[in-house]
């Protein structure tokens, strides 16, 4: 009876609003009187233009307005601005390994240096500067890219690099990849969000997200007008992943109405940097399965992992193994980048999406849409390129690559331990140690006294704190809000990317910060 009355009730403001009425209703008694603006109130979305301004800031999409990114929010604008008055910021809010120290492998960037400038390759001593497998690539790609790195490529990414990531997976995976299905990117980033507007139809479109969340999904869901729905990760199970707290996010989006079309999970997590077994993963691909939903698969983070227990294993790898029905009828997106890993080539913009028992008409929308911005950059697509195609045992390049790999992965490893052992020491601070990617998101217990300040200052609680550490030590964060997190607790995210020297001053001053803030608020 509720339902039937509430549906009149919805029913007859939309006719008011329609019709010019002043309209309201009665429910139980209670007199309900229609907020919609009338029609004879002028409304934004009928102007041309507004003081002016056709570019209006009231006068933009909806969706643009309402899309909110954390990673570069309040807390990044005021570094930002405390940078440029003279302060020394530490900017841990974003994984940007080169910007906090981190050396680009040599391969990559010999490789990238002759394919930018082929004029090297006729230099008399170039055999002199350039191992021969960096001039034998730089050769190869130079071939296979007609008219250089200046030049367009298709759409999808140049053949050969698509087929090196084919290569790539099936020697990771031991399952065949199609090249056709591969779409190269600046970047991951843009593959998710290419499917994720290809998914999108309206706001009754829903993507299941896990909580605490990468800000990318939530923005680009809500940039494409769909709706995010949260399945919360367990904190006190190491942000354990659970399906019946899926089933429990599904159902109730289903209620609402909701259509739920894709199920994104993080592996290694970001920000909370656990790390998926085959059984988790077992247990996504059947409930993707059972309830006809697309798995997308960001594994961008799969060389950053910090334990032995659960080593990286891809979600199509263990589809497949599962045999049928799952290794011919799951759609899965697999997505993939050369900014983390112990490349961390962030500037150069280079990912890629594998698309997995995707419809063939769908893959074709898809291909059309990437049309749009004619060709992925070619610099992105070389590291790439060496990123899937490294050198091989024997060659001159080979000792060195896997030498500054390795190194590189030990000192993470390492300030994963430091960070989290950091935080842990602290009083009313507690951190799930960081198995894999580059984050630590550590819980703060906030005092009462605390929080009465931060509504005071009109500021969530845990936004306070964090610019209270940036403007006192100068260490750039983001708050827990900005990702998703359980109602009455706090987390920051920081990177674990300052180098080792820097990291144990990073750690120091975090301490001193966060004692003389408990003593303060106390």
């Amino acid at each position: 009876m509720v339902r039937k009355e509430a549906t009149r009730l919805v029913a007859a403001l939309f006719r008011a609003s329609n019709t010019g009425v002043s309209a309201s209703w009665s429910v139980g008694g209670t007199r309900l009187k229609s907020a919609m603006p009338q029609p004879q109130e002028s409304k934004d979305e009928d102007l041309h233009h507004k003081d002016g301004k056709v570019l209006h800031p009231h006068l933009l999409n909806e969706n643009v307005v309402k899309t909110q990114y954390a990673v570069r929010g309040e807390l990044y604008l005021r570094a930002e601005q405390l940078r440029k008055e003279g302060k020394e910021i530490i900017f841990t809010n974003v994984g940007n390994p080169h910007a906090l120290g981190a050396k680009p492998l040599t391969f990559p960037r010999q490789v990238t240096a002759l394919c930018a400038a082929p004029f090297l390759l006729d230099h008399p001593r170039v055999e002199e500067i350039f191992p021969a497998d960096a001039i034998a690539r730089a050769k190869k790609i130079l071939g296979a890219f007609k008219g250089g790195v200046g030049a367009y490529t298709d759409s999808r990414g140049n053949p050969l690099v698509r087929e090196e990531v084919a290569r790539f997976i099936e020697k990771r995976d031991g399952v065949a990849s199609n090249p056709d299905h591969i779409f190269l990117t600046d970047g991951a980033s843009v593959a998710v969000r290419l499917c994720l507007n290809a998914m999108i139809r309206h706001e009754r479109d829903a993507v299941l997200v896990p909580i605490p969340q990468y800000p990318l999904y939530s923005a680009s869901i809500r940039l494409y007008g769909g709706t995010l729905v949260g399945y919360y990760l367990d904190e006190r199970r190491g942000w354990g992943l659970s399906i019946e707290e899926m089933r429990r996010a599904l159902k109730e989006a289903r209620e609402e109405g909701k259509l739920v079309r894709g199920l994104v999970f993080i592996n290694p997590g970001n920000p909370t940097g656990q790390c998926l077994s085959q059984e988790n993963l077992k247990e996504l691909i059947q409930f993707a399965y059972e309830e006809r939903i697309v798995l997308m698969a960001d594994e961008v983070y799969q060389e950053n992992v910090y334990q032995d227990e659960r080593p990286f294993v891809s979600a199509k790898k263990v589809m497949h193994d599962m045999g049928e029905p799952y290794r011919s009828h799951v759609e899965l997106l697999s997505f993939h980048t050369v900014s983390k890993g112990t490349a961390g080539e962030c500037g150069l913009r280079g990912g890629y999406v594998e698309m997995s028992n995707i419809h063939p008409g769908a893959v074709e929308e898809v291909y059309k849409c990437a049309s749009i911005n004619l060709s992925p950059n070619t610099i992105g697509q070389i590291a790439l390129s060496c990123l899937v195609n490294p050198p091989k045992p024997g060659d001159p390049s080979y000792e060195l690559y896997t030498k500054e790999k390795a190194s590189e992965l030990a000192s993470l490893r390492r300030r994963a331990h430091m960070v989290t052992d950091g935080f842990n020491s602290l009083e009313g601070v507690t951190c799930n140690f960081t198995e894999g990617a580059m984050y630590s998101f550590p819980q703060i217990k906030l005092p009462p006294k605390a929080m009465e300040a931060a509504k005071a200052a009109g500021k969530a609680a845990d936004v306070f704190y964090c610019l209270k550490l940036l403007e006192t030590t100068g260490i750039s964060t983001v708050p827990g809000s900005g990702f998703g997190q359980e109602e009455g607790t706090f987390h920051l995210r920081t990177t674990i990317l300052p180098r080792e020297e820097v990291m144990s001053h990073f750690v120091e001053k975090f301490e001193k910060f966060h004692k003389d803030f408990m003593k303060q608020y106390s």
